[in-house]
Formats: structure tokens, sequence, C-alpha cells
């Protein structure tokens, strides 16, 4: 069995009447290579009326955004023309790269309506050669994604990068890199095998998991040693995981407010690209 090295609660963030919690960075833990930061809001219901999601227009640049919507919606709009609107079970994932903006808020009619919301966000690392290559973005349904069952159907995974047996992706990843939405109904259970290279990325969203003999509870990330390659898993109550793993760039990273790059002096250029109108235009 792979050895847990430590587990990493996630910190109580709010933001505005957002629920928020992250577990990376923290004190503990600055990022797991290449997975670099995650912030998990909700569980809450918004009331009837309400003002949805708080994140209007910002940049980014070098890295990308994995977004996945278990309750509510989330309305994407950014610079480079894409749009859409993504409700429960479905996932976004966009590429930064050399610089967009973008808005992340809720529907007119999640903000009308009111309801339950749980949204989470990962955010990717871009190597080195990729930081500044074209922005993208995808979103998908619920429906649209690739879902298996294991364990008799108490385990249902949405495969969202690279392959589990033989289940391929919904996305193309700009790196490789494996990710998956895990369901496990109480007992459900399955074992997975990740390279020892590999860092792991593993974050239990709901319920309570033993994993490789250990009792872990929601709201918290589990970071790994690398020194063997299973990971055994079984829901001790009906549960939610996201698992990814990836090979480490090992590559310098500088982390500010919305951009990751590899040296300070790309920053700078990063925020004086932003303010020179780079970044494309925006247009309600």
């Amino acid at each position: 069995m792979r050895s847990i090295k430590r587990i990493h609660k996630a910190e109580y963030r709010p933001i505005a009447d957002l629920v928020t919690y992250s577990p990376m960075p923290t004190r503990s833990l600055d990022h797991l290579d290449p997975f670099i930061f995650l912030n998990h809001h909700g569980f809450q219901t918004y009331p009837s009326p309400n003002q949805g999601l708080p994140f209007g227009p910002h940049p980014h640049r070098g890295m990308e955004t994995v977004t996945f919507i278990l309750e509510g919606d989330i309305m994407h709009k950014d610079s480079s023309g894409h749009g859409s609107v993504i409700g429960p079970g479905g996932v976004q994932y966009m590429t930064a790269g050399s610089g967009l903006i973008h808005a992340e808020v809720s529907s007119d009619k999640f903000k009308i309506d009111g309801g339950d919301l749980e949204i989470l966000q990962l955010w990717l690392n871009l190597p080195a050669d990729k930081k500044m290559m074209k922005p993208s973005y995808v979103g998908l349904q619920k429906e649209e994604i690739p879902t298996f069952e294991i364990d008799g159907g108490k385990v249902k995974v949405q495969q969202l990068f690279g392959d589990w047996g033989a289940n391929e992706g919904a996305f193309k990843g700009n790196f490789p890199i494996t990710m998956s939405t895990i369901y496990l109904e109480k007992d459900g259970k399955f074992e997975q095998s990740i390279p020892k290279d590999e860092s792991v990325f593993f974050y239990i969203v709901r319920g309570s998991l033993n994993v490789n003999g250990e009792e872990i509870n929601f709201r918290n990330l589990v970071e790994f040693e690398n020194n063997e390659t299973t990971i055994s898993v079984e829901a001790t109550e009906d549960s939610i995981l996201i698992l990814g793993h990836a090979l480490p760039f090992n590559e310098p990273m500088v982390a500010q407010g919305p951009f990751v790059m590899n040296t300070t002096k790309q920053i700078q250029e990063a925020y004086a690209d932003y303010q020179a109108g780079k970044f494309g235009t925006w247009s309600h």
C-alpha cells in the first residue's frame, strides 16, 4: 500500500456570503506539483432571491482550472468568447495560458430561485513550455461526461482526464494527467494502482472513507508518500471523492494572485500585459 504522509484539513475561508473551505495552499501544504490550489464552496442553500457567486471579471495566466459543480450552477464567460451555464454533475475545464479575463457567476435563474450550491475549483499548473499557450475552455454537463460503475454499482466513476481501464476521460489535458470524480455508496470500494513517481491528488468532498486502513472524513486532503503504488478505498458512508494523479513538473513556480508563472519577472510581465489590455477585451 502507498503510505499516507499527512492528512490536511481544509481551512474555513468564507468569501462574502459564500461558505468556502481550502485544503491547499495552507500552512501545512503549499501544493502537490502540479496540483496547486483548491477551493471547496458550500454545501449551502441560497435564499430566493440572492446575489449568487461573487466571482466577477478577473484575469488569469499560466495555469488551468477544473471546476466541479455538484449542486447549483455556474455561468461562465471569458474574453476569448466562450460562455456556458453548467448545472449539477457538470465540469468546466479552462486553460488560461497566455492570459484571459473570465467571470464565474450564478445563472439568472439561480439568483431568482435560489437553491442548494456546492462547487469546487481546482487549479492545475502548466509546464513552462505551455504557460503562454492559447487560452481555451470546455464546459460539459453531467450527461456529456463518461461514467462507469464498479463494485456491483456501489461505486460510480466520472472519468474526466486520462483513462481508467477502457474508460477514456471527457477532457484532453495539456500534459499527462488522470482525474476522476468518484461517487461511493456505503461499503462501496475500489483499488487503484498509481505509478510511484506521480503526485496524487486525493480530496474527500463528502462522507467518510477508509483509505489504506485509515478512517478519513470529508473536507480532508490526503497527501501520500511516493513509496508504493496501491491505494485502497472503502466508503464507511455515502461519499464523494476527487482523485487525480500526474507526474510533477519539478520546475520553479511563482504564484501571485491570479497568475502562476516560473519567475517573479514573468509575474510582473503578466500584470503589465493585463493592465495594457493584452488579455482580450471584456464586454458585459
